[in-house]
């Protein structure tokens, strides 16, 4: 079995230089990178963007700073979703051969080469491209695991969205309508006909309508990025109803909204009603489940832009403002 092709020692990525805005970043060139025992080099040809990358970046909020390194990113590299071609393989990889083509999670996918675990990468599905394949690894796994393991949705189950133009939001909405679900999205009125062709049956403007303060009841709530107080959220589901938190934004520097989050776990043992969050897993199970509904046709890439790798700043900055539906996509080689 083929083990490598010719790979070139140096190679073009977007580098960054100290924690803060996008002038951190750089696209420099720097040494290809060799995959160790269980991993595999992917010449990249596509790399996903949300907000999970601008937290690296700018190092916020600092409780992540023990993961990601105190004072400067021990991985210099941007990047995570990747979807590219195998073109090397470490010790031990039996399951993923030479020319396949992948997608998955990746150390530092802004780059023209990238390392990933072996287990972290599945072969991409079929009927779609690189750039497609990118925007689904990460807030496709998240949704994956908040719509079904955390909030358990069945066919029938009413399901509110909040952040459904998201990255992970746009998922959401697609996963739950799959299973059977009526979902309502909450996002911006511009956003309202892209949430609404995900699946859902309505879509909420946040800036002129409380959800909190109307009538309907959810079998599920699924709160991204959520600045809403837990009880009034509590007071919107069925009396056995679930919360699902993914991430928050309203917590400040220092805990980016954690409190929140076990504020509502704590406040789940005092109520039928199950409240609470969780940290993402990135499994190769997850990426051929999300495969199957691909090509089934129930989901779909939720691709808005597609940007060059020198355009990394822009993208991210048009993220931060709200421009970008679903996800972006940064285009590194064809």
């Amino acid at each position: 079995m083929t083990t490598s092709t010719t790979t070139p020692p140096t190679m073009t990525a977007v580098v960054q230089q100290g924690y803060g805005s996008t002038d951190v970043l750089r696209v420099e060139r720097i040494s290809t990178p060799e995959p160790a025992e269980g991993q595999v080099l992917v010449r990249v040809h596509a790399a996903g963007l949300d907000r999970g990358v601008w937290h690296i970046m700018a190092g916020l909020p600092y409780i992540v700073r023990p993961m990601f390194g105190m004072t400067s990113p021990r991985q210099p590299v941007l990047g995570v979703d990747v979807a590219g071609v195998v073109v090397s393989l470490g010790a031990d990889v039996t399951d993923l051969a030479v020319g396949d083509a992948v997608f998955g999670t990746a150390d530092g996918s802004f780059a023209e080469y990238a390392v990933a675990d072996a287990g972290k990468l599945a072969r991409i599905p079929a009927g779609i491209g690189f750039d497609e394949a990118a925007a689904i690894p990460v807030s496709g796994l998240t949704a994956l695991e908040a719509v079904r393991e955390h909030g358990l949705v069945e066919p029938g189950h009413r399901v509110l969205v909040i952040g459904a133009s998201g990255g992970v939001g746009g998922y959401a909405v697609q996963i739950a309508a799959a299973l059977g679900a009526e979902v309502v999205g909450v996002a911006s009125a511009a956003k309202a006909d892209f949430v609404r062709s995900l699946g859902a049956v309505r879509c909420l403007d946040y800036a002129t309508s409380d959800v909190t303060a109307l009538p309907e009841r959810y079998d599920v709530v699924i709160d991204i990025n959520g600045r809403l107080p837990i009880g009034r959220l509590e007071r919107i589901l069925t009396p056995a109803g679930a919360l699902v938190i993914v991430g928050g934004e309203n917590g400040g520097a220092l805990t980016g909204g954690i409190e929140r989050q076990f504020g509502a776990r704590i406040r789940s043992a005092f109520t039928r009603r199950r409240l609470g969050f969780f940290i993402s897993s990135e499994s190769r199970a997850g990426l051929h489940e999300l495969a199957g509904l691909v090509e089934s046709g129930a989901v779909r890439a939720t691709v808005d832009t597609v940007r060059p790798l020198s355009a990394v700043r822009e993208a991210i900055d048009d993220l931060l403002a709200g421009r970008i539906r679903g996800k972006a996509v940064i285009h590194v080689t064809d």
